[in-house]
């Protein structure tokens, strides 16, 4: 497979396009972004961890029977994907209150809600990605109302998957965000990456944060934290 022209630069990875129009590869970025990019850094071998924790993630998912954009890992900073075009809405899932839903509603974060939320957040950075609901979606013309049903039920099925694989490696899956992306054929599929950039991840028995909150929140041990969930998933793998 051969790397050709860089087809897209974001916060944290690069896209080039191969000699294959349908595949792509994924580079992983050592950059460090937060608060809609106001605050960056550059954190060393931050992006070989992502690619690790992402390549293992999607691997239990297409194992559980969830259509992903994944291929393999082709290093220690890419990966082969299918190519899609990313559907510009940001699918947040939330089994426990944290981050800005215990800001915005002012409640306690660590709060386990009785019932599993679910946010869209349109991917526009000039507007701040706003929150949206099923409507706007639709009015925007992002997806039908068909595709937000199969989506909302993928995304139960990711997060039950997910939930149950890190309560293995004695993780709790606070909270995670998703993008999908629609193949040359019109199927949507999950998109773009799972780890702890993306996911928040604490400890079950300290409450420790194992997750890009250490970069938010200027708690240190950032390497440290990511090389712990990625320990854990690679001992679980190995089990199998």
């Amino acid at each position: 497979m051969k790397q050709l022209e860089l087809l897209y630069e974001g916060k944290a990875k690069q896209v080039y396009a191969t000699d294959d129009s349908e595949r792509i590869i994924v580079r992983f970025k050592d950059t460090a972004t937060a608060y809609n990019n106001l605050k960056k850094a550059v954190i060393a071998n931050k992006g070989l961890l992502n690619n690790d924790i992402s390549a293992m993630l999607y691997r239990h998912l297409e194992a559980a029977g969830i259509c992903t954009h994944f291929i393999e890992k082709l290093n220690e900073r890419d990966q082969l994907c299918r190519r899609v075009s990313i559907i510009p809405i940001e699918v947040i899932v939330r089994n426990i209150v944290a981050g800005t839903m215990a800001q915005r509603l002012g409640m306690e974060e660590g709060t386990r809600p009785s019932n599993t939320i679910i946010d869209l957040c349109y991917k526009r950075d000039d507007l701040g990605d706003p929150l949206i609901n099923d409507d706007h979606a639709v009015a925007l013309g992002l997806v039908t109302y068909g595709e937000l049903k199969g989506i909302y039920a993928t995304t139960r099925r990711i997060n039950e998957a997910l939930t149950a694989l890190f309560d293995r490696v004695g993780i709790t899956l606070v909270d995670f965000k998703i993008e999908y992306g629609r193949t040359s054929g019109g199927g949507i599929i999950l998109a773009d990456e799972l780890s702890p950039d993306t996911c928040r991840l604490w400890d079950k028995q300290t409450g420790e944060k194992l997750d890009k909150d250490r970069f938010r929140r200027d708690l240190g041990k950032i390497i440290e934290a990511y090389g712990e969930i990625d320990r854990r998933l690679k001992r679980l793998e190995e089990e199998f």
